[in-house]
């Protein structure tokens, strides 16, 4: 298992659009906004808080969207397509270890992204780090898993690898819209607001917000995420297909 992890942390290094849109390309939105003095200026319908403070979380959350959206789907399915997941359930290995190793090497690559977007924000323009640390670390795990799970569904319902990104950028674009990417969740209308935090991206900016402002994340938010993994994760299991 350690070898199969190590040779798919090779090929997606190898590959580079994975840790480009990944980690880089989160880092740069990052970097653009906090150069920008509007994202700078404390807001009253913010609570004071200044549009970099609560875009941290929101790109944390656009991170994991990203390597379960993006990247992991047209790999998972380009393999199936190519017939490497038939072949290697002839063999000791199996295929099950193949997605085991790519959804490590994703949640690998998601911890260096977390912690540089949250590095780069602190040292560089002068936000805080969460004051609740854990309830933060909690809840990105369990978006992480709540995103990789949906992934892994998106993967399950694509015949291969061009599809699968098509699917893939169908359903992130709209998840990244309802967590607060483009117009911050508590300036959203009440409507969309609930609606915004029945999702797992919406459910996962509201309590790493939350665990940022000092207060543990709300126990709902917790759940939605909890709920969309088990989901999700059994949907992908029964729609899964190996060739």
């Amino acid at each position: 298992m350690t070898t199969l992890t190590m040779t798919e942390l090779k090929l997606f290094l190898r590959e580079r659009s994975g840790p480009a849109f990944g980690v880089g390309l989160p880092l740069l939105l990052l970097i653009i906004f906090g150069n920008l003095p509007f994202y700078k200026e404390h807001r009253t319908d913010l609570g004071g808080l200044t549009l970099l403070d609560t875009y941290v979380p929101i790109l944390v959350a656009f991170a994991l969207a990203m390597l379960a959206l993006n990247v992991l789907p047209p790999v998972l399915a380009g393999y199936r397509e190519k017939g490497v997941l038939r072949r290697l359930r002839t063999t000791p290995v199996g295929p099950v270890r193949v997605l085991a190793a790519q959804l490590i090497v994703m949640l690998l690559t998601a911890a260096v992204a977390v912690a540089a977007l949250l590095l780069v924000a602190r040292f560089a323009f002068g936000v805080v780090l969460p004051r609740q640390m854990a309830g933060f670390l909690l809840t990105t795990l369990l978006a992480a898993l709540a995103l990789m799970a949906v992934g892994l569904l998106v993967t399950a319902a694509a015949p291969g690898g061009r599809a699968a990104n098509a699917l893939g950028a169908v359903v992130f674009y709209p998840l990244v819209f309802l967590g607060g990417l483009f117009l911050p969740i508590p300036t959203m209308p009440a409507m969309l607001r609930q609606i915004s935090q029945a999702t797992p991206m919406g459910a996962a900016v509201t309590a790493m917000q939350d665990a940022t402002n000092g207060r543990w994340p709300h126990w709902l938010a917790l759940v939605t995420l909890l709920a969309w993994a088990a989901g999700a994760a059994v949907a992908a299991a029964r729609l899964f297909r190996w060739e």
